[in-house]
C-alpha cells in the first residue's frame, strides 16, 4: 500500500448562492463544507521540514470561500464541490483527489444532514 497523505478542513459553514426553487434563489443559503485533498506524500516528514513539502491548508478554506464567484448563483451544490475541487487541481499539481461534503442547512428540519458527497481524481 503506498503513503499517502489527506489535508482537511472540516465542517467550514459558509453562505453561497445555490438552489433551484423560487424560495432559494436570489439569497445565499449557509452551507458546512468539509474538504479531503490527497496529496503526493513524501518520503519522510522532519520536524523541520518546510511548508512547501505540504500545502497550507488555508488554501482548502480559500477553495470554499473566496475562490466562488461572487454573484454566481450554483443551482446545484454539486457545481460548488466541482468549483471546489477544480480551484484545488488548478493551485496545485501535487494534489491527486479532492473529496468534497456539502451539508444544506437551511433544509434540515430535525437535525439531519442532507447534502452530497463528490470525489474528483485528477485527470492528466
Amino acid at each position: 500500500m503506498a503513503d499517502s497523505l489527506i489535508l482537511e478542513i472540516a465542517d467550514l459553514e459558509h453562505d453561497v448562492l445555490t438552489g433551484i426553487y423560487s424560495e432559494e434563489t436570489g439569497k445565499p443559503q449557509p452551507l458546512r463544507i468539509t474538504i479531503q485533498a490527497k496529496l503526493k506524500c513524501a518520503a519522510h516528514y522532519a520536524p523541520d521540514t518546510p511548508l512547501d513539502a505540504s500545502k497550507n491548508y488555508m488554501d482548502l478554506k480559500f477553495a470554499a470561500t473566496e475562490a466562488l464567484p461572487p454573484g454566481v448563483h450554483f443551482k446545484l451544490i454539486e457545481a460548488v464541490a466541482d468549483h471546489i475541487c477544480e480551484t484545488l487541481f488548478l493551485q496545485d499539481d501535487r494534489i491527486e483527489a479532492v473529496t468534497v461534503k456539502i451539508v444544506k442547512l437551511a433544509i434540515a428540519e430535525a437535525g439531519e444532514k442532507i447534502g452530497i458527497t463528490l470525489t474528483r481524481e485528477r485527470r492528466e
